[in-house]
C-alpha cells in the first residue's frame, strides 16, 4: 500500500509546487494590455482588410493605443468612428473627409481598339505583362479582368463591358484595389470630388485617338472653362486639382471627347447646362 501511497503523494505534491510556480510567473511576466485597446477595436468596421498596413482589426487598434499609428489610419473607418477612436485615446481627430476609387478609364469594349485576343489567366496582373500594350491598343487603361473586384473585400466592385464599375456606397476607400491595378487606372479621390478625368493616357491626341475614341485629347478646352483655375495638362493629359474643383460640370459639359466624369446629382446636373459659357 505504501508503495502506492507515496509515489502518489510525491507526484501531488510536485504538481502544486509547479503550479504554484506557473501562477506566479503567469502573474509577474504577464503583459498588461490597455483597455482602451478593446474600446477601438469594438468600434472598428472589422473587416481586417489589412488597407491601415496592420495584419487586421486587432493589430490597427493595438497600434492606435501605442501612438505608433493615426486614429485616422483606418480607411474603412468613417469619420464618426474616427472622431470617437479620438476620444476614446484623449488626442483631437484628424479627418479628411471619406475617399473612395475611382477609374480613370471611360474606354469600355466599345470605345477602344482591340489590339490582340487574350485567352490567358483572367487577371489583370498576368494580363499587363504581354509584349506590346496588352488586349487593347491603349496601354494605359482598365484591362477589365476584375482583378480588382477579385481583391475588394467589400464587394464594391464589378466589371461591365470591358470596364471596372465601382459601387460607391459599398467602396470605403481601402485602397486595395488601386494597390492591385497594374497599370494604375485606379486611384482614390474624396468622396466630395464629384468631377474627375476618366482618362490616363499621357499620349498626345492623334495617338490617343488611334487607341481610344473617350480618350483625353489634350486639346485644353477645359482648362480655360474652368472658372477656379482647377486643370491643368500634365503632359497632354488634363488632370483636376480636388482641392479647388467646386463640383461645377462646366470642364465635363465642354469636352468634346466626353472624357471627364460628372458624378454629382442629376438636379445640379441640370442647373449646370444652363450655366452661360465660362
Amino acid at each position: 500500500m505504501t508503495g502506492i501511497l507515496y509515489p502518489a503523494l510525491i507526484m501531488g505534491g510536485l504538481g502544486l509546487i509547479f503550479g504554484a510556480l506557473l501562477a506566479f510567473a503567469s502573474e509577474k511576466f504577464s503583459v498588461k494590455v490597455d483597455p482602451r485597446q478593446a474600446e477601438v477595436r469594438a468600434i472598428l468596421p472589422g473587416a481586417n482588410c489589412g488597407a491601415c498596413g496592420f495584419p487586421g482589426c486587432d493589430a490597427f487598434a493595438e497600434a492606435v493605443i501605442e501612438g505608433t499609428t493615426e486614429v485616422s489610419g483606418c480607411t474603412a473607418a468613417t469619420s464618426e468612428v474616427i472622431e470617437e477612436i479620438a476620444a476614446i485615446i484623449g488626442v483631437e481627430a484628424n479627418t479628411e473627409g471619406p475617399k473612395v476609387a475611382f477609374l480613370k478609364c471611360k474606354g469600355s469594349t466599345d470605345k477602344t481598339v482591340e489590339n490582340c485576343k487574350y485567352e490567358g489567366v483572367m487577371d489583370c496582373r498576368q494580363a499587363a505583362i504581354i509584349p506590346g500594350k496588352g488586349p487593347t491598343a491603349c496601354s494605359y487603361g482598365c484591362l477589365g479582368l476584375g482583378t480588382c473586384a477579385e481583391v475588394c473585400p467589400f464587394d464594391a466592385i464589378c466589371i461591365e463591358n470591358g470596364l471596372a464599375i465601382i459601387d460607391v456606397e459599398k467602396c470605403v476607400g481601402c485602397g486595395i484595389c488601386v494597390e492591385q491595378c497594374p497599370r494604375d487606372v485606379l486611384m482614390l479621390v474624396p468622396e466630395s470630388a464629384k468631377v474627375q478625368v476618366a482618362c490616363n493616357s499621357p499620349l498626345k491626341g492623334p495617338d490617343v485617338k488611334k487607341a481610344c475614341s473617350v480618350g483625353c485629347i489634350g486639346c485644353t478646352i477645359c482648362v480655360k472653362a474652368c472658372p477656379v483655375q482647377a486643370i491643368e495638362m500634365v503632359d497632354s493629359l488634363a488632370v483636376i486639382d480636388s482641392s479647388k474643383c467646386i463640383n461645377c460640370g462646366i470642364c465635363a459639359l465642354k469636352c468634346p471627347v466626353k472624357c471627364i466624369s460628372d458624378m454629382r446629382d442629376k438636379n445640379l446636373i441640370a442647373k449646370t447646362s444652363k450655366a452661360p459659357s465660362a
